[in-house]
């Protein structure tokens, strides 16, 4: 069952398309990773996804009552987010979605809603904490526990362990691994190939002249994916 199809995709900016005829779907439960190198157009396609930009042509049609509002989103790591001068609560609970903040702050139903989504990422006993006070990775949990709270359908993740150590990085690897088993469908930018790639079921690789888009093993076998994991295994050795 498709969650959200995209069809001749022509993505970009007035000045010209940057990914040109480029369609892709993702299946409900699904682990999708998009790669590519630099320039490549996969944050232009991440801002697509998210509604903040309007495809040049070609459409996206977002099914099962999904809209582009009910994805939950985890940026790229920047400096202004680590210094949320916040509790690690009050950091989720600000994911909740169309909040209209009351008089009397948060609902009950909402604060519950933002204890389960932290115990699940394993963060609950830090929910009084100062956001500021938490490790890269805690605090990349925090973001991701945030995210749940728009939605329980889809995560959109940006290059998610940018900055993080390795262990913090493979402990945030088994934690989207574990929502994706759970039946929250993944979609995860990264550079970050051989550990993305050992979670994900289907790769869609942008490249300037094409893409691929088909599940791992095809990607193996494909002359981008060949090509592009030996120019990544080569850097990694480095």
């Amino acid at each position: 069952m498709k969650l959200i199809e995209c069809k001749n995709l022509y993505l970009g900016y007035e000045d010209g398309a940057i990914i040109e005829n480029l369609s892709f779907s993702a299946e409900v439960g699904d682990y999708l990773c998009i790669v590519g190198e630099n320039g490549s157009g996969k944050s232009t396609l991440v801002k697509t996804l998210l509604g903040l930009i309007t495809p040049l042509k070609g459409n996206i049609e977002y099914l099962k009552g999904l809209n582009s509002k009910e994805i939950g989103y985890l940026p790229q790591q920047s400096a202004i987010q680590r210094d949320f001068p916040s509790s690690v609560m009050e950091v989720v609970i600000s994911g909740c979605l169309n909040r209209h903040k009351g008089l009397f702050g948060y609902t009950k139903a909402e604060k519950s809603r933002a204890m389960e989504s932290l115990i699940k990422l394993g963060m609950e006993s830090r929910a009084k904490d100062s956001y500021q006070d938490l490790s890269g990775g805690q605090q990349q949990r925090v973001l991701l526990a945030r995210a749940l709270m728009a939605t329980e359908k889809l995560v959109l993740l940006d290059e998610p362990v940018t900055g993080l150590d390795p262990k913090a990085a493979s402990d945030l690897y088994a934690i989207i691994r574990k929502l994706n088993e759970e039946g929250i469908t993944v979609l995860m930018v990264t550079h970050d190939i051989h550990p993305a790639l050992n979670d994900a079921k289907t790769i869609l690789h942008l490249s300037q002249e094409s893409y691929f888009f088909g599940n791992k093993e095809e990607y193996f076998a494909s002359e981008l994916g060949k090509r592009f994991l030996k120019e990544a295994g080569h850097h990694e050795h480095h």
